[in-house]
């Protein structure tokens, strides 16, 4: 075969540092920007980013030389670093220690979309303490849930 392709696209989720609502709605659109411009710097492709106050969701195709940990580690290094030089708080800004990562097929990726895209509406009645533990389920991932969330994060 003289080709190689690929379509790797993937639902990553994780939150800010002890799910703090950092991510006021005035400074949201922005964030999700800087967030979509780290991907397109690493070759990847934004398909959109999303999330309410303490966390985002990203759908994005990643190139198959990146690893997903790799795009994350630079998602979250590069965006924090800019959050606490362009939005001076008396708190410092980081994100949780881990992420999730699903897979997306082409034929799930507009439901994916529409779900980042409604994420204020979709966290009127659920929290995403249990908004994460029902996406980690429903993708048959096993853990304890004792080390899901940064220890002062258990609800």
């Amino acid at each position: 075969m003289a080709n190689s392709y690929t379509s790797l696209t993937y639902h990553i989720v994780f939150s800010t540092r002890l799910r703090r609502a950092l991510i006021r709605d005035e400074i949201k659109s922005e964030v999700h920007q800087y967030i979509a411009g780290i991907i397109r710097e690493n070759r990847g492709q934004p398909l959109d980013v999303g999330g309410v106050e303490d966390h985002v969701h990203i759908l994005t195709g990643i190139q198959p030389t990146i690893a997903v940990s790799d795009m994350v580690r630079l998602i979250k290094t590069n965006s924090s670093k800019w959050f606490n030089e362009k939005h001076v708080r008396n708190i410092k800004f980081g994100w949780q220690t881990g992420y999730a990562a699903f897979t997306v097929s082409q034929s799930q990726s507009s439901f994916v979309r529409d779900y980042v895209r409604t994420q204020r509406e979709h966290h009127r009645t659920l929290s995403f303490h249990d908004e994460y533990l029902t996406l980690l389920r429903k993708h048959e991932n096993e853990f304890d849930e004792q080390y899901v969330f940064d220890k002062e994060c258990v609800a």
